[in-house]
């Protein structure tokens, strides 16, 4: 898939690039739905060519290409449970999304909100809450990035932030896949043989779609049976092709443990879209509800609906 590359001085943005994510700017391309089995997705483009957006790094990639390194923030569980130390070591910012499952350390975690952090040369701190109930160790591990977590739990993420029912939402799940996880760590669903497997299944399905199709896709939103499970748009196409493998196993993983054969109409589909993207008003009222909005110098970067 050939996308557009073009670098961008980040602090010298137009106003008209952050444009607000609404259809002004973008379109949901009902004919170009994609669908297997218990999973459809419907992407979403903008209106003309494809905008690559502000020069950014996601968090897997900065991971992969060894640009940042994430450590505990130190030894006391009640005190550095809910933070994690990142160093940016590259000299672009760095994007780190609500949602993102970082396995390792002294406990399995889970990012609480979205940041972007400015390369400064020094060690700073993102939020995060436990998603290992049964893990404290002395020995610090090796983090690993664990792509993004199904659209249930980081619904409870986004707007409780409580870790009880963080613990119950993970619970419950592992009940559902009938798979025991010592830990109870979230991770044990992602480690079960039968599970990863049907994943993977899917996520081949899908990522051969779009790497067949353009580079105008900036969003998808995605259903099963007769329900939306969400959708998630970015301010530029390098963002989203970046984060789509991530967010689709967690869409995926919702479909898998939840879902049923695709029977919602595009009607349906069309009256929960309107809610977001008709204005900035109505999206701004919707998402403080069923969702999340991201905001960096007043501008949407990226924003979440369940």
């Amino acid at each position: 898939m050939k996308r557009p590359f073009l670098i961008l001085v980040f602090f010298g943005l137009s106003i008209d690039l952050f444009a607000q994510l609404t259809y002004e700017k973008l379109f949901v391309d009902y004919d170009s739905a994609w669908q297997y089995k218990n999973l459809k997705i419907i992407p979403i483009r903008f209106k003309g060519p494809g905008d690559p957006g502000f020069q950014i790094i996601s968090l897997s990639q900065a991971l992969q290409r060894r640009l940042v390194s994430i450590t505990e923030r130190g030894t006391a569980s009640t005190e550095n449970v809910h933070w994690l130390r990142i160093n940016n070591r590259s000299k672009i910012p760095l994007f780190i999304g609500a949602g993102e499952i970082i396995k390792g350390g002294r406990q399995d975690r889970i990012v609480t909100r979205d940041t972007v952090m400015i390369p400064n040369g020094t060690d700073q701190y993102f939020s995060v809450m436990c998603v290992e109930e049964g893990r404290w160790t002395e020995k610090e591990k090796k983090f690993i990035y664990s792509n993004f977590a199904n659209p249930r739990l980081r619904r409870v993420i986004d707007q409780s932030k409580n870790q009880v029912r963080i613990w119950k939402e993970i619970s419950d799940q592992l009940d559902t896949a009938r798979i025991h996880s010592p830990t109870l760590a979230y991770a044990g669903l992602r480690q079960d043989k039968k599970h990863l497997a049907l994943l993977d299944e899917y996520s081949r399905v899908f990522l051969e779609k779009f790497k067949k199709s353009d580079s105008t896709i900036t969003g998808i939103v995605c259903m099963s049976g007769d329900e939306v499970i969400g959708s998630d748009v970015f301010a530029g196409t390098n963002l989203f092709y970046e984060e789509l493998g991530p967010i689709l196993v967690g869409y995926i993983e919702n479909a898998v443990l939840f879902g049923k054969p695709v029977i919602i109409t595009d009607k349906k589909v069309k009256l929960y879209m309107d809610k977001i993207l008709t204005g900035e008003t109505s999206q701004e009222e919707y998402l403080k509800k069923n969702g999340k909005i991201y905001r960096y110098k007043d501008k949407v970067i990226h924003f979440t609906s369940y």
